[in-house]
């Protein structure tokens, strides 16, 4: 577990002392300008609630998952077009039969490969189905459906690894990145309120200084979740921002030791993954978060705009190859029929999805359960149905 401390009062204004595990670090801070920054106001309290640390965050974080999985009807009706696009498999199955098995398969390979679930990954899960074929295991139409979501779940789980965030410091630091238009300043702001909600106190850092309506953007979730918001000033490096602004955080713990954030919510410009300097920029605004806070950020996390389909997965290589990604979020899926796309960037690039975006609202932001998803996208209930009009 990673905790920073406070360097004695008289070192306030230059230094903060953290430390990674045994090893004591000392980190110099930046400000944005001398001229200074330009506050953007939001809520200055912050969420007065049971500050626990990364215990308190690993618990809120399960309990936001647990209410999740209390609510498929919202996961449900978010993936209802992709699973309509999938919906010649229950035509498929409907016909199923062992003696013609193997052009059912392939059939089933080319749905798959028309909902984005990409050639190679249609084809792992085929063969899986294929296999149990063989072996006696797969039989009948619910057989093969079983089979399907299983392999679906498989891959998501033991290539994609853990969905939870993994958030061990206090402030615990989240870098969210991304191209321009996929709806990263939206989802640090519904973070924010999923989290803030629920008694964690959380600061933002607007780090998208290209755009002053970001700011404003976040000033309004800051409001809504009784978040902080930091100094923003357009134009400035970004880097240097959000380095001020964990100076920032610094002087009030020096002022008052129980002035702790859980929580720190980094916002960044959308950037083209082929613009090598832009890319490069990105790299020194993750390299700001951890020389103020050695250990940190636990989660850099990935926006993808989910109606691009596979087309997010050269973005997600490029993202990963400049800042080393630990997770995805995708978002818009509500939009889209090419939902597969998600099973396929996990497979191919073996980082778990986090979130999933499924309609506009904050509650839309939902932690992802690869059960659930196989489950939306191919559900028992229409499969019952399908076979009672067969009847």
């Amino acid at each position: 577990m990673q905790q920073t401390l406070l360097a004695n009062r008289p070192g306030c204004a230059g230094s903060a002392l953290g430390r990674s595990k045994n090893q004591p670090t000392v980190a110099a801070f930046q400000r944005c300008s001398r001229r200074g920054a330009v506050k953007v106001l939001a809520s200055s309290s912050g969420n007065g609630g049971d500050s626990g640390g990364p215990g308190l965050l690993q618990r809120l974080g399960r309990v936001i998952k647990e209410k999740a999985a209390g609510d498929f009807d919202r996961f449900f009706k978010g993936t209802t077009k992709t699973r309509e696009r999938l919906g010649l498999v229950d035509e498929l199955l409907a016909l199923w039969s062992l003696e013609d098995y193997e052009e059912a398969l392939e059939e089933l390979e080319e749905v798959l490969i028309s909902a984005d679930f990409g050639p190679r990954t249609a084809l792992k899960i085929v063969d899986r189905i294929r296999e149990g074929v063989k072996s006696g295991r797969v039989k009948s139409a619910d057989d093969t459906r079983a089979a399907l979501k299983e392999a679906i779940v498989e891959l998501l789980s033991c290539r994609g690894r853990s969905s939870e965030l993994k958030l061990q410091g206090r402030p615990a630091a989240v870098l969210i990145v991304g191209v321009n238009g996929a709806g990263k300043t939206t989802t640090v702001g519904k973070l924010a309120y999923k989290y803030g909600k629920e008694g964690a106190k959380v600061f933002l850092i607007p780090g998208d200084t290209f755009r002053a309506a970001a700011a404003e953007q976040l000033a309004e979730w800051g409001r809504r979740a009784g978040a902080t918001l930091g100094s923003f000033r357009e134009g400035a490096r970004p880097q240097a921002v959000i380095a001020s602004n964990l100076d920032e955080l610094r002087q009030r713990t020096c002022k008052d030791p129980s002035d702790v954030f859980d929580l720190i919510l980094v916002d960044t410009a959308g950037r083209l993954h082929t613009a090598y300097k832009l890319m490069e920029e990105l790299t020194l605004c993750k390299a700001a978060v951890a020389n103020a806070l050695p250990g940190q950020p636990d989660e850099t996390l990935l926006v993808l705009d989910g109606t691009t389909g596979l087309n997010m997965l050269n973005q997600a290589r490029e993202f990963n190859d400049a800042v080393k990604l630990s997770g995805l979020i995708l978002t818009k899926l509500d939009g889209t029929a090419r939902g597969g796309a998600v099973v396929s960037v996990v497979d191919q690039l073996g980082l778990p999805v986090k979130f999933i975006g499924v309609g506009e609202t904050a509650e839309d932001l939902q932690p992802f359960d690869a059960e659930a998803f196989a489950e939306a996208l191919f559900p028992r209930e229409v499969a019952v149905a399908a076979a009672a009009a067969k009847k």
